[in-house]
């Protein structure tokens, strides 16, 4: 049994329990006109969090409230938790800065410790449509200036 939500086009709203999808929809119980589907609302419950990061994980004896069993439990099942989501999705685990520097404008010469960041991504991002990507040119550039 199905239950929809119906419009007749004198615009009369009401349900109507319907043994199939396949069958046709009841006259309006009001007018007799025939009738439509029409959308339902949409129920939506609950909210996705990927919860707190190691980072936000406390690190101090004050932190988890000095040893309360209670708080310890909490940050162990939050941390299970997210472990459990980083096993599933690894893209959430950790820093991603490191994955960064190695894709999109900087394939071609992925950045290094000491390399001028900041220029570099500047150029990376505000370059005109078109052009060759400078990321890595200007990021080989620094690297031969430095073995000078």
């Amino acid at each position: 049994m199905i239950i929809y939500d119906l419009k007749c086009t004198d615009g009369h709203r009401f349900e109507a329990v319907v043994a199939s999808m396949f069958d046709d929809l009841p006259p309006c119980s009001d007018c007799g006109a025939s009738t439509r589907k029409i959308p339902a609302a949409v129920g939506l419950s609950g909210s996705a969090s990927a919860g707190p990061s190691r980072e936000q994980m406390p690190n101090t004896w004050s932190g988890i409230n000095r040893g309360d069993r209670e708080t310890v439990r909490g940050w162990h099942q939050a941390m299970t938790k997210r472990e459990k989501l980083e096993e599933k999705y690894p893209e959430l685990a950790g820093d991603r800065r490191p994955v960064l520097a190695h894709e999109g404008a900087f394939a071609d010469a992925p950045l290094r410790a000491g390399d001028p960041l900041a220029a570099t991504v500047a150029e990376a991002t505000f370059r005109p449509a078109g052009t060759a990507t400078t990321a890595s040119k200007t990021t080989q550039q620094h690297r031969k200036e430095d073995k000078k």
